[in-house]
């Protein structure tokens, strides 16, 4: 076994079961720490599969953004709703969440089949990488071009999209604050 393949089981074990732990946990405060390993786990799985753009995208969006901003939400909620979150303890297998299961299982099946049926080398756009040797190497200079897309052709919706998310948070900031009585 290499390093790389090594490397890779791990980010996977570190991955899924830090996915699991987000799901199963009925704290809501180690959920969203563990989506924040979850999710740096996967920004390793796409270093190793030499998508490193992809990779800081997962860290900068995710990571940064999105997980800050759950952070932000949980921080803004009122106790009384924590609390009312924290009494609806069900069973695990309701009749409400047998739909939910059943599809889940049903996705799960396929995705089994597809994995043991799909023959890799013999799929026709590998076969076209392949023929055009345009198969990404570890040298390759494709962060350059998007970045470079990304503060001249593209700054004006970069700008307009940063400033739409601030918006967004003000706002959702605003609406979550109590107004005091007077």
């Amino acid at each position: 076994m290499t390093m790389a393949q090594a490397l890779f089981y791990l980010m996977g074990f570190i991955a899924l079961a830090s996915a699991l732990f987000v799901a199963a946990s009925k704290s809501l405060v180690r959920s969203v720490f563990m989506f924040f390993v979850t999710l740096m786990a996967l920004a390793g799985l796409y270093v190793l599969a030499l998508a490193d753009f992809i990779a800081i995208t997962q860290i900068v969006i995710y990571v940064g953004g999105i997980l800050v901003l759950i952070l932000f939400a949980f921080m803004l909620s009122g106790r009384e709703t924590l609390a009312g979150l924290q009494q609806q303890k069900s069973r695990f297998i309701s009749i409400s969440k047998l739909p939910a299961l059943l599809l889940a299982v049903l996705f799960f099946i396929v995705m089994i089949n597809i994995l043991f049926k799909t023959d890799i080398n013999n799929l026709l756009w590998v076969q076209k990488a392949i023929a055009q040797k345009s198969i990404i190497t570890p040298g390759a200079v494709m962060v350059n071009n998007i970045g470079i897309n990304l503060m001249t052709r593209y700054l004006l919706p970069f700008e307009a999209i940063s400033i739409l998310l601030m918006m967004a948070l003000v706002g959702a900031a605003h609406l979550s604050r109590k107004e005091k009585s007077a």
